[in-house]
């Protein structure tokens, strides 16, 4: 695997663009992995926390541990559930194994970072997320590409496994180019008493991204959160949704959806929650902004039970900003503009998303910069 001093190939653009994503100094992070194009250029995990986390490339990890293909590679994702899942399994050229080891729990978040930066490349990657039994971590996941490159496509499979007692956050951060095309594909399988945390941020313009991860509740008591902040402008289609199906007893689910659109935008929020066990609980919401009639935003929910003891909400409110509301912030010496982006920023507040504070003054200054562009 590449040396530590081999991060100083990666162009200080992308370092700057990285940072925008939530991808920082290695020092304040547990391990980084960063994957530019079709070669992973550097995986590794800060020496304080050996042995409580491995970080490594997948196609390194397949060939160190017999048990990852057995046991993970293509189980949550099956290889023949689409065109692209088929494209993934015949041609990509990477991606990260990450491992949260049994009991251990990683106070600093781990990173990862997967950047374009050729013109036209279609990058194709395949992620494994293990965190083992009573494990708890915090993961940053960075998408992003040169902004001088155009054309490109991203398509990636990522299949995560949260085992008994243990807890999974992940939080990502699309920042794509105009022009780009988007297909992350995802599901996670969570087992008794487990507990995973997922935080979507899309703030850059995208020319097409559809995204639908789905999480198995398959044992008692697990819990999946869905949180996402969607931000809409420059013609950009953004169809992003969820699905959680509770299969064990107690199981529960939250989707959490806060959408902006403006600029000829179209946001499309999907969500389905399916209650099969007894005593299993959910709840769906999304709200969203319209900046301009040339904007779009379309919320739809499915809710199913199929168990008597199942309850399942759902609410969902879309409409425009209040003229009091900018009228009483000009008030305060704030221009109209000045008045939209503060009400824009409150709206989209991080802290529905229960993230530790470090990591919520982070990503809240990139929603500010996104906000204010």
């Amino acid at each position: 695997m590449a040396s530590k001093e081999e991060l100083t190939r990666v162009p200080q653009k992308i370092l700057e663009e990285a940072a925008k994503a939530g991808i920082t100094a290695e020092k304040e992070r547990a391990g980084s992995f960063f994957h530019v194009d079709k070669a992973t250029i550097y995986a590794g995990v800060n020496k304080l926390f050996v042995g409580k986390a491995e970080l490594m490339d997948i196609k390194a990890a397949m060939q160190k541990y017999t048990w990852v293909n057995e046991d993970y590679v293509w189980k949550a994702v099956p290889r023949e559930t689409d065109m692209l899942t088929r494209k993934v399994w015949e041609y990509y050229t990477g991606g990260y194994f990450l491992r949260i080891i049994r009991n251990s729990e990683v106070t600093v978040p781990l990173q990862t970072c997967l950047t374009i930066t050729q013109k036209d490349l279609e990058q194709k990657v395949h992620n494994i997320i293990v965190a083992e039994e009573n494990s708890k971590a915090h993961v940053i996941a960075g998408c992003l590409q040169h902004p001088e490159v155009r054309g490109a496509a991203h398509i990636g499979v990522t299949e995560i496994y949260v085992k008994r007692g243990a807890t999974l956050n992940l939080t990502m951060v699309h920042n794509w180019a105009e022009d780009t095309f988007v297909r992350p594909i995802s599901a996670v399988v969570i087992e008794n008493g487990g507990t995973f945390i997922s935080n979507y941020i899309c703030l850059k313009p995208v020319r097409n991204l559809q995204m639908y991860p789905v999480a198995y509740c398959n044992g008692e008591e697990s819990r999946v959160v869905f949180n996402s902040i969607l931000y809409g402008h420059k013609n950009a289609l953004l169809d992003v949704g969820s699905k959680a199906i509770l299969k064990g007893k107690g199981s529960r689910a939250e989707m959490i959806s806060r959408a902006v659109s403006r600029q000829g935008s179209k946001i499309i929020v999907r969500g389905s929650i399916e209650g099969n066990a007894p005593d299993c609980k959910g709840h769906l919401e999304c709200k969203g902004l319209i900046m301009d009639d040339d904007s779009h935003i379309q919320s739809i929910p499915e809710l199913t039970a199929r168990k008597r003891s199942v309850e399942i909400t759902h609410e969902a409110a879309v409409g425009k900003i209040s003229e009091k509301e900018i009228a009483y912030l000009m008030t305060r010496k704030l221009s109209r503009d000045q008045a939209v982006s503060l009400i824009v920023r409150g709206f989209m507040d991080v802290s529905i998303m229960g993230l530790p504070e470090a990591i919520s003054s982070e990503i809240s200054r990139i929603v500010e910069m996104a906000t204010q562009a």
